[in-house]
């Protein structure tokens, strides 16, 4: 795919304070800035600068809040502060993975925002030695009533789609809401997920000076310039404006990248290596130089170019795509040559790394930038900005909240809500079986997607998790329950979990209130993250999410990785067979605060979300693995979003075989549609063995009901059809997409 010029020539911002301000910067940093140099910069300098200061390269709001993060731990090989994470999977295999943020170029080009969001989170994977083997992806969209949400939801899809089925690395799973809280700003988090061995893990730090450093990929055109700067401000009425800032993807090529680059590593010629992602050539030489403490000089006129007359400020900041830059061992650039020749790649020794500590650039025979690096790097700004505690929403009794008129119409009605309609239109769009170990039941029955690792027993389980109306409700607790809801999807499936990635998604950080949410959401994973041994090993933070002053839902993703030692031990939730008792694990006190109930049947969003018992939460989620791994328990449901009835509504529609349940304890409303954490629903054919062993691990389990035939009943309150129930289920969104459904009940 090749991409005309979308914009003239650009020299750079005019100099001085009214270019920096155009650019993104503020006028205290542009003071300090000079101060920093002792002399004002020149164009490409303050274009260097306003990329490598902004939100989203340098975390500058941020930083010193992300290190609460616990980021070491027994299986962790690298964490945050590199391209992805990675873990050791025994066996001298390591899982690499990342999740990052396309957000503002999704919602002004939903296609190539969305298809440039994953080659560019696959280039963070490959570039640390890891082939690829799966995507995931976490998307929110706006108000299905909205007239832009239906045409977003397509060109986003189709971009996840036609890169990824390209490339040929499968999609296995995710996530997608809509609320009227994104109608003026999507979100659009890509995860992939890779393979390494550990003794062949690539860093981005120049190890030392007089080393070539070799651009190879795609040509440099105009298309990206200022998507850093872009995706670290707010959007107001003239965002289409901004058009001009979305890169253009080429799947081709990227799989060409792909080996390539592990061909190059594979030969030994790396030394370091770091892919062209925001801020293009600028964050990758200036991090290159900076974590290695050397210096850089680059000649722009080798860097291969798709456009005629390209300044040094287009080259730096341009953001085209399927780029990498590598410094190579002494004397292996005439094997570097012929692999990049063998894939068809374009290919230059564009610099050399130095003592200096600076980064210098000629031009057209002409120094047009000479900086030190650290004012770049490590000393970019860092603000503890003010934050106030958010309020904390009052916590709602069971009893208080009235009882649907119709019982199997609540049901009905929440399983053919956006929010939990069945997806079956979106990932029917994705190749989720290319490469050929993906486990089928990742599709439609289980909690988290399993990828086997190739040629091992061994799998890797993947998933993905948020709920924005519990972190709106209380940001501490909603952070809490990210996390832990991760932990529960992996260990419904049989895995041990090992770490995460995570994707901040907040609005404006300016504002106390959004600080106040950010900070509070951070606590609350760590927490998290610390009683369940599940350590963050990379991450993003995606802030200015806002739109004429509205800011999104607060969203912090968290992407988990867990290791099935044994692929054959897992369990999913489309195995209920008939005559099967259904066992409920986990304590049920009736949460109905900030619940889909609440919110989709009686139109309320109030209330406390449900308070998460890490303790609980650890116990019960061990119980599991183990009923799994010793016992031989294939089925289990983790219980989420529309509580208890929506568990067993989704396992005996995905297992084609009716339910007959009883309410726990409480009433009924609570006990149905409570959305109480820490809880599973599990099948077995025999329930002694599996109580009693509950009963020993101190973990609250019962009976709630029976498996057979083709409705779902509860006693005393209503019984439907699965019929009925699919038809709800599987309903919504092809009609939606179609067009042909009344999408004026919003989420």
């Amino acid at each position: 795919m090749t991409s005309t010029s979308v914009t003239g020539p650009v020299t750079g911002p005019v100099p001085g304070l009214a270019g920096a301000l155009q650019s993104g910067l503020k006028a205290e940093e542009y003071a300090l800035i000079v101060k920093r140099l002792n002399r004002e910069p020149n164009a490409v300098e303050l274009g260097l600068f306003s990329v490598m200061w902004s939100e989203h390269c340098s975390y500058k709001s941020s930083r010193r809040h992300l290190r609460r993060f616990p980021t070491t731990g027994e299986v962790v090989i690298q964490g945050p502060g590199e391209n992805a994470g990675v873990v050791d999977l025994g066996d001298g295999q390591a899982c690499v993975f990342k999740m990052e943020s396309h957000n503002h170029p999704s919602f002004i080009e939903p296609y190539q925002g969305a298809a440039t969001g994953v080659g560019g989170i696959m280039r963070d994977v490959f570039t640390m030695g890891a082939r690829p083997i799966a995507l995931l992806n976490a998307l929110r969209f706006g108000d299905p009533a909205d007239p832009r949400t239906r045409r977003l939801v397509s060109g986003v899809v189709s971009g996840i789609g036609g890169y990824g089925n390209c490339v040929g690395v499968p999609t296995v799973g995710g996530e997608v809401n809509f609320h009227r809280g994104y109608n003026g700003n999507i979100l659009v988090n890509a995860m992939c997920v890779g393979l390494a061995e550990t003794d062949k893990i690539f860093y981005s730090a120049a190890p030392g000076p007089h080393l070539p450093v070799v651009y190879f990929g795609s040509k440099t055109g105009r298309d990206g310039i200022h998507g850093a700067t872009m995706a670290s401000a707010e959007f107001d009425a003239e965002s289409e404006a901004k058009r001009p800032t979305v890169q253009v993807g080429d799947p081709f090529a990227e799989k060409l990248l792909i080996e390539a680059t592990l061909e190059l590593m594979a030969s030994g010629a790396v030394a370091a290596i770091q892919d062209m992602g925001a801020a293009g050539l600028t964050s990758s030489s200036v991090e290159m130089a900076g974590k290695g403490g050397v210096g850089l000089e680059l000649d722009l006129d080798r860097v291969p170019q798709r456009e005629a007359g390209m300044s040094a400020y287009e080259m730096m900041l341009s953001e085209s795509q399927e780029r990498m830059l590598a410094i190579l061992s002494p004397g292996r650039e005439a094997d570097a040559e012929a692999i990049f020749a063998r894939w068809g790649l374009d290919a230059a020794v564009i610099g050399t790394t130095t003592e200096t500590g600076r980064i210098v650039l000629r031009h057209r025979g002409e120094v047009v930038c000479d900086l030190p690096l650290a004012p770049l790097t490590d000393d970019a700004p860092l603000y503890d900005r003010p934050h106030t505690a958010p309020a904390k929403a009052p916590r709602l009794k069971a009893a208080d909240i009235p009882a649907p008129e119709d019982w199997a119409q609540a049901l009905i009605r929440l399983l053919g809500s956006p929010d939990l309609a069945s997806r079956r239109w979106i990932w029917e769009q994705y190749d989720r079986h290319v490469m050929a170990d993906s486990l089928e039941e990742s599709d439609t029955g289980a909690d988290a997607a399993v990828v086997r690792v190739h040629g091992a027993r061994k799998a890797v389980a993947m998933t993905c998790d948020c709920t924005p109306r519990y972190v709106a409700a209380d940001p501490l607790e909603g952070g809490k329950q990210a996390v832990a809801e991760a932990w529960r999807n992996l260990c419904a499936v049989g895995a041990r979990p090992l770490a995460i990635t995570d994707n901040l998604n907040f609005g404006n950080p300016e504002k106390p209130h959004i600080m106040g949410q950010i900070v509070a959401a951070i606590e609350g994973m760590s927490q998290a993250c610390r009683a369940l041994d599940f350590p963050v090993v990379s991450g993003n933070v995606s802030l200015y999410n806002e739109t004429d002053g509205e800011a999104i839902p607060p969203t912090p993703v968290v992407g988990g990785v867990g290791l099935l030692a044994e692929a054959s031990r897992r369990a999913v939730y489309s195995n209920l067979k008939a005559g099967q008792t259904l066992i409920l694990v986990g304590e049920t006190h009736g949460e109905l605060g900030a619940s889909l109930y609440l919110r989709d049947v009686l139109g309320r969003e109030d209330g406390a979300p449900p308070p998460v018992d890490l303790e609980r939460e650890r116990a019960a989620g061990e119980l599991v693995r183990a009923l799994i791994a010793d016992d031989g328990v294939r089925t289990v449901h983790d219980l989420s979003d529309g509580g208890l009835i929506v568990a067993v509504a989704e396992m005996a529609l995905a297992s084609g075989v009716g339910v007959k349940a009883q309410a726990p304890a409480g009433p009924p409303v609570g006990a149905l549609f409570g959305e109480d954490q820490g809880r599973y629903l599990i099948a077995v054919d025999q329930a002694a063995p599996v109580l009693a062993r509950a009963a020993a691990a101190g973990v609250a389990a019962a009976i709630i009901g029976r498996a057979g035939g083709e409705t779902l009943a509860v006693e005393g309150l209503f019984s439907v059809s699965l019929a009925c129930l699919r038809d709800a289920h599987e309903g919504w969104l092809p009609a939606f997409m179609a067009g042909s459904v009344n999408a004026s009940a919003e989420t």
